[in-house]
């Protein structure tokens, strides 16, 4: 074997480095920062008015038949 190998072999049992200025971010905030965004603000309103447009409608059609 060839020292290229090995080359990380004197920093792989060492401990995560922390720092003193910086406290750890707590995982739920960690987790926000992969979270969805709105890319489209509104479109979700959007769709729930529809919805409800179109339920109402399809309410109102059976009512007329039955």
């Amino acid at each position: 074997m060839n020292s290229q190998d090995h080359k990380y072999d004197d920093i792989i049992g060492l401990p995560h480095p922390t720092s003193k200025r910086h406290p750890r971010m707590p995982r739920s905030d960690r987790a926000a920062q992969f979270a969805p965004f709105a890319a489209l603000t509104g479109y979700g309103d959007v769709i729930a008015d529809t919805t409800l447009r179109e339920e109402a409608k399809y309410d109102q059609k059976w009512e007329e038949e039955y």
